[in-house]
């Protein structure tokens, strides 16, 4: 059976305020409700207004005479009852009235902050606070690779759970489609260096020995760092989206409430598939940073291919492409951590995630070029 319309004037809000032993009583009635909000807001004035001579006396507020409660009415009630002298409270409300005050309790809104006055230690302290954070942030990434490493090490007691097909899409995701970028920006970076090489060694005569340059340089420093670089910006930033995405929609909680272990579906076959891509996306870039090489000594050295390939070879040796290879998975699970921390760290909202990818990005980057000084340093030292 249809119930009847809602009318403007229907049973409006309205309080009696009488004296009672422990105090006052407010007896409510009526509708509390957003289509009789002027008679709600004079009922609430009517309510203070008879509290005021009796100041510092509780107050009852009675609502088994209300015949309906909506939120307009429960908040209304909340903001009067916090400007009421301490100790008013409800009685006999109905359960589904008191659930609706609790949501809508009333709250002060917080003092603004203090703007505090310049110190001149205060750059000292960020910088203190800084390298706190970044202590933090290298302890949670240790602990991330431990969990990493557990989780390789049970996929190793029992291969049959380790997935494939997952493994297989991340390599094409990662390789395959990230090689023509790849190989395009090398190819330009290439023949950029190639022709400043050029420019500054024909002032000595001596641009043929821009081959020796550019061989050595890519396949020891530009080919992997370039590469690296890359990933960090293309497949970091997507592995940080995907994860992040998945926790603010509670699916890795899920995971876990079906006894998965996020470790071994979510990140493993990721950071596998960035370790076995990213040597060959390396080498990749190696070929085509030299193409671009090989191009541009032809047009501006006048060097033949035949000559440019005869150098290259007196030039390089394998131990040059070794180096920039044996780099790359290291560089690789650098970005898979990094990636894969910050999409755990997001929180549940748009901003957090736009954060969070970002810092992903930069601190992969940073890193990268930090462990590729690193590896500069090591290999100048035993002479390789």
């Amino acid at each position: 059976m249809p119930t009847a319309p809602i009318t403007r004037g229907a049973d409006p809000a309205r309080v009696a305020v009488e004296r009672v032993r422990e105090g006052l009583a407010a007896r409510l009635a009526g509708r509390w409700t957003a289509d009789q909000a002027p008679a709600v807001e004079a009922a609430a004035a009517e309510m203070l207004a008879a509290a005021s001579p009796a100041a510092g006396s509780p107050v009852v507020i009675d609502l088994s005479g209300l015949a309906r409660l909506d939120t307009l009415g429960a908040w209304v009630l909340e903001r009067t009852r916090a400007a009421l002298p301490a100790g008013t409270a409800y009685a006999g409300a109905a359960p589904e009235h008191l659930i609706l005050l609790r949501e809508v309790a009333y709250r002060e809104a917080a003092p603004a902050a203090r703007r505090r006055r310049f110190h001149p230690l205060d750059p000292v302290a960020s910088l203190g606070s800084g390298m706190r954070s970044l202590g933090r942030e290298g302890l949670s990434g240790l602990a991330f690779l431990g969990e990493v490493v557990a989780g390789c090490l049970r996929v190793l007691a029992r291969p049959r759970s380790f997935r494939g097909p997952a493994l297989i899409n991340q390599v094409e995701q990662i390789a395959l489609r990230g090689a023509p970028i790849i190989m395009l920006i090398s190819f330009l970076v290439g023949c950029i260096v190639t022709q400043q090489g050029i420019i500054q060694l024909q002032r000595f005569g001596a641009q043929t020995y821009v081959v020796n340059m550019i061989g050595i340089l890519t396949l020891r420093e530009l080919g992997v760092l370039l590469t690296s670089i890359m990933v960090a910006g293309r497949s970091g930033s997507a592995f940080t989206a995907e994860i992040g995405s998945m926790r603010m929609r509670e699916e890795v909680d899920a995971l876990r409430v079906m006894g998965l272990d996020p470790i071994e579906i979510l990140i493993v076959p990721r950071i596998l598939a960035l370790m076995l891509a990213l040597p060959l996306l390396a080498f990749l870039a190696d070929l085509a940073a030299l193409a671009g090489g090989a191009l541009t000594s032809f047009l501006y050295g006048g060097l033949s291919l035949e000559a440019f390939t005869f150098r290259l070879q007196n030039a390089i040796g394998f131990r040059h492409l070794a180096i920039g290879l044996i780099k790359a998975p290291f560089m690789a699970l650098i970005i898979g951590i990094i990636a894969s921390v910050e999409g755990f760290m997001v929180q549940g909202s748009a901003e957090s995630l736009g954060r969070h990818v970002t810092a992903s990005v930069v601190k992969s980057i940073f890193m990268v070029i930090v462990l590729d000084g690193l590896f500069a340093v090591f290999f100048a030292a035993i002479d390789f």
